[in-house]
């Protein structure tokens, strides 16, 4: 199967996107913005527009372009390599978590209490 590998992402081809509508999908799933995909793709910021309008309809006509990476991610069309690397990964060592040291815990305790007229005077 044919990939696309874009800034630690990989898109998987044939899996209901053409090639730019892949590439936009991955660039949109990283927070970039349609003039930023557009300075990447080196194209206008209208065509990132009508490339993720018809990304989003080919996956079951997605509401917005969050949804639509989302859906991507789920079918397994787009995904991080971390992702990837880690289930291959195979011999992991599991990290224990940092604990800060044993401390005893100090609370401090304010109390305000509001004076009348009469007990101000006396």
């Amino acid at each position: 199967m044919d990939t696309i590998q874009v800034e630690g992402w990989q898109g998987h081809l044939g899996k209901g996107l053409a090639p730019r509508q892949l590439m936009a999908t991955i660039y949109a799933a990283l927070g970039f913005t349609r003039k930023e995909i557009a300075k990447h793709m080196e194209c206008s910021p209208e065509t990132i527009k009508t490339q993720l309008e018809t990304a989003r309809y080919n996956l079951d006509n997605q509401p917005t372009v969050r949804e639509l990476c989302r859906e991507a991610m789920r079918r397994g069309i787009i995904a991080p390599l971390m992702v990837a690397l880690l289930i291959g990964g195979g011999n992991i060592q599991q990290m224990r978590p940092v604990r800060r040291p044993e401390s005893p815990r100090i609370q401090t305790v304010v109390r305000i209490q509001r004076l009348d007229d009469a007990q101000l005077a006396a």
